[in-house]
């Protein structure tokens, strides 16, 4: 046995809580034990030790010892939610993750989010929470549990449908919150949990005594197991010796015999009954299988998987090796194993359980006795006795016979030239020889020979088998002894060299992979090399399938003729959905010869490999799952190199596109601004000669000012694409600000209706005076170029509890679907725009100064007639109160 060490998965999950926020989860057995009030008062006692808390939902639903607990905390506002004509009420998210308290209060983990929302499920808000290392503290009752989902329903008759999956529970510390089911029912008659017509119902329902019992006993053991697996996480990062028998835990020995499945139904009724947690585990040893012996195992095994147990699969020298090491790794108190049946086993099962007595002390055993043909063989550890074959036996008699008649004939030759007594130890030579090379059958057999040959020619008198002189005997006892010693150390040296050499052989094929994967370029290229390698190192015919049109194809295959039918295609899709295997082996759509495995990056799949083999066995052995997950690993990591890359290509070519888009510009702007500063300033000059003039001169001005306008839009583009705007922030009158936008743009208006909504008594705003106004001078062309040929405008400001909205309204067709956001970026114009004169920057515009000011703009349709309307929303800390004075 190696020293204990450190488990890596344990010690890696210890440290993602550390850089992560920390969950805890108000467990209850069912609605109204006192669950939000239990954390409330928690979370009140944290604010009073300085704590930063804050609320980020609770549903009190009516309850006044909540709403009262409640009041004296940090309350966040909800996001406001539209649907079907209702306005709900969610938890805002990025208000929170913008606040940043040290702990956030969440209630009902499983709720389930309004459509639209930024996730689905409550409980994914909380991973977001928990990411940003924020704590959270959050309420739970034990139906919404996902694997205990099915097991309430089938006593209470009512399946949830929002559920939460184990793993946030088994990574939180949990607090039972538990009340009695007579007091529960008590609170229910009161009307402290339901409304009276509701807690009537619910009192004939899923408020009976035996079902509030039952799911009291969930809660105790579901919390009891997550602080178990806790408790196992703290002690395999320290390494710490011992069971830690604080439960039972199940160890189910799965070998490759006929009743290895029956083995792990009767681990699996074990474990059922103790309510303990249960793993199978398979000891892979040196030495070949049949194709039978691996169909039996993957079935077990799968079986395993089925039936709710956790699966593990260890090389190791010796069976009973590998079982101790499994057993110190699961910190398992049971080891359940098979047991050959018939008497004339008897003896082999004394030496079964001997010999795991006297290597596991600390484990408790239970024997399931199976078929005559199914020895247990996983519980023997034992040399391989395949050299008691007539094959391998005459194969190493043959070289072992032949050494010890050469040791004899050398024996003589000393023998005759000197009478040498410590002949026998030439014996030695070939039994050790035997032993060591060919096995137990030929090292026995060659001793006793030896021994004969010995007593033979060698010991008085020569020529007879008779042994006069009793000490003799010992001789031929210590040649049989040593060849019995020798072939077991030499069967476990030639064990331990085989395990060496496979896990060397898989060391260095994942090495030569991960060479070949640094040369790949494509996706394409990559699907060739994985087919190629798979293939050839599991024995399989491997694909590649890859996302095309949101389906997948076929983009490499080994052989190459190899084509996938309809169910095979619906196997790789369901794997390449859900980031989980399908197919055979798997538990999904094993109809289908192939097995899927998706190839992720990320927690994101994006591709799938396919293994089959010819003889529509199991595509891989389970001692090969291990390379398989390495292979699969390598590859998903080399498929995101090749996105990236090719993403980064693509950014490349954006920003060399944006540079020459911005020294375009910038040179425009710059060699065309002075002399079409001269050319207006010109044109305000010149008197008309006559009145045929007058038309042709204002139209000449009008196109001029337009085009410096354009000029000045361009130049600005460059300021904002540069961040070279430098700002000077004053305390500007909206009424004034927008006055003086219409008076610059009365030509541009011309005739057109314009109406100003602005209250003299608004709060004046912290902005920028000139860029502002050029804000406002686009928003208000844009509005006459888009808002028909007589269509008012419309320029209203109305106060906001959280600020301030500047609202400009055209009577034009409005936006077309999708465009409220990409409206305002660069170059960006509605259908029809391009007779309209739009150049696609002014709305740009408006929104680089808005952001730089600190403004929110935003665009929509208009809501009482056909029109669009854009909004400059100004926050309360950007607005200044006019004084008394």
């Amino acid at each position: 046995m190696t020293p204990a060490r450190p488990d890596p998965e344990a010690l890696l999950r210890l440290a993602e809580q550390e850089t992560s926020g920390r969950l805890k989860v108000f467990l209850g057995a069912a609605p109204g034990v006192g669950k939000t009030c239990e954390m409330l008062d928690d979370a009140l006692g944290q604010a009073r030790a300085g704590v930063d808390v804050v609320v980020g939902v609770v549903e009190t639903h009516g309850r006044v010892e909540t709403e009262a607990r409640l009041r004296p905390l940090s309350v966040l506002p909800r996001r406001e939610v539209a649907h079907r004509g209702h306005t709900l009420l969610e938890m805002d998210l990025d208000a929170i993750l913008e606040r940043k308290p040290a702990l956030v209060l969440v209630d009902e983990l499983a709720h389930a989010n309004a459509p639209g929302s930024r996730h689905d499920k409550r409980w994914q808000d909380v991973e977001e929470i928990l990411a940003a290392g924020i704590d959270v503290w959050s309420t739970l009752n034990i139906q919404h549990l996902e694997s205990l989902n099915d097991v309430v329903a089938s006593f209470t008759h009512v399946r949830v449908r929002e559920t939460v999956p184990d793993r946030l529970l088994d990574r939180a510390e949990i607090e039972v919150v538990d009340t009695p089911p007579d007091e529960l029912i008590e609170r229910l008659r009161a009307g402290k949990v339901y409304v009276p017509h509701e807690a009537a119902r619910a009192l004939h329902h899923f408020f009976s005594r035996s079902n509030l019992s039952a799911l009291r006993e969930l809660v105790l053991r579901r919390a009891a197991q997550a602080v178990d697996a806790q408790m196992l996480d703290d002690v395999r990062a320290q390494a710490l010796a011992g069971t830690w028998a604080t439960a039972d835990r199940v160890l189910v020995a799965v070998g490759s015999h006929d009743a290895a499945s029956d083995v792990v139904r009767a681990g699996r009724r074990l474990a059922d009954a103790l309510r303990a947690p249960w793993t199978a585990v398979h000891i892979e040893t040196p030495g070949e299988r049949s194709a039978q012996a691996n169909a039996r195992l993957a079935e077990a095994m799968h079986l395993a998987t089925q039936l709710g147990g956790q699966v593990l699969a260890l090389p190791a020298a010796g069976v009973v090796d590998g079982l101790q090491q499994a057993a110190a790794d699961t910190r398992a108190t049971l080891l359940v194993v098979g047991a050959p049946r018939p008497r004339r086993f008897a003896w082999q099962r004394r030496l079964t359980v001997d010999t795991l007595a006297r290597r596991l002390p600390d484990l408790a055993l239970q024997q399931v006795p199976v078929a005559h043909g199914a020895q247990a063989r996983i519980a023997l550890d034992r040399a391989p006795i395949a050299a008691w074959g007539w094959g391998p036996l005459v194969s190493g008699l043959v070289p072992a016979l032949g050494a010890t008649a050469l040791v004899t004939a050398l024996g003589r030759l000393l023998f005759a030239a000197a009478p040498i007594t410590n002949v026998a130890l030439l014996y030695f030579l070939p039994v050790m020889l035997a032993a060591t090379r060919y096995g137990l059958a030929t090292g026995v057999i060659t001793g006793l020979v030896a021994s004969l040959a010995y007593n033979f020619f060698f010991i008085p008198p020569t020529g007879t088998f008779t042994i006069a002189d009793p000490q003799n005997i010992i001789t031929v006892l210590v040649l049989v002894a040593v060849a019995a010693v020798s072939s077991q150390l030499a069967a476990r040296l030639r064990q331990q060299a085989l395990l060496a050499g496979a896990s060397a052989r898989t060391s260095a094929a994942l090495a030569g992979f991960a060479r070949l994967l640094t040369g790949v370029t494509t996706a394409e290229e990559l699907g060739r090399v994985l087919c190629a390698e798979a293939s050839r190192l599991l024995d399989a015919h491997a694909l590649m399938l890859l996302p095309e049109d949101g389906k997948l194809a076929v983009a490499a295959a080994f052989p190459p003729e190899h084509r996938l039918e309809v169910l095979d295609f619906a196997a790789a899709q369901w794997a390449f959905d859900r980031a989980q295997p399908a197919g055979r082996g798997s538990g999904t759509l094993t109809a289908s010869e192939w097995l899927f495995t998706p190839l992720s990056a990320g927690g994101a799949p994006l591709a799938v490999l396919g293994l089959a083999r010819g003889d529509a066995s199991a595509p891989v052995r389970s001692d090969r799952l291990p390379l398989l997950g390495s292979l699969a690993d390598q590859a998903g990591l080399a498929l995101e190199r090749i996105r990236l890359e090719h993403d980064m290509a693509g950014v490349r070519q954006l920003e060399e596109r944006d540079r020459l888009r911005a020294a375009l510009l910038s040179s425009i702007s710059h060699d065309l601004r002075t002399p079409l500063t001269a050319v207006v300033g010109t044109l305000r000059e010149l008197t008309p000669a006559n009145p045929e003039q007058v038309p042709i001169l204002a139209t000449a001005r009008a196109e001029a000012e337009r085009l410096q306008r354009f000029i000045a839009n361009l130049l600005d583009m460059v300021r904002i694409e540069a961040g070279a705007i430098a700002l000077r922030p004053e305390a500007v009158d909206l009424a004034e600000a927008v006055a003086s936008a219409v008076h610059d743009l009365r030509r541009t208006l011309g005739t057109r209706a314009v109406t100003m909504d602005i209250a003299p008594d608004l709060p004046l705003v912290m902005v920028d005076p000139r860029l502002f106004h050029h804000c406002l001078i686009n928003l208000i062309e844009n509005a006459v170029r888009h808002g028909g040929e007589e269509g008012a405008i419309i320029l209203s400001a109305q106060r906001r509890a959280d600020g301030l909205d500047l609202l400009v309204l055209d009577e034009g067709p409005g936006l077309p679907p999708g465009m409220s956001l990409r409206i305002f970026e660069v170059f960006t114009r509605v259908e029809g725009s391009d007779r309209k004169g739009g150049t696609g920057l002014g709305l740009a515009i408006v929104r680089g100064f808005a952001r730089a000011m600190g403004i929110d703009v935003s665009a929509a349709n208009r809501s009482d007639r056909p029109g669009a309307r854009f909004t400059l929303h100004f926050s309360e800390s950007q607005l200044r109160k006019i004084s008394a004075e």
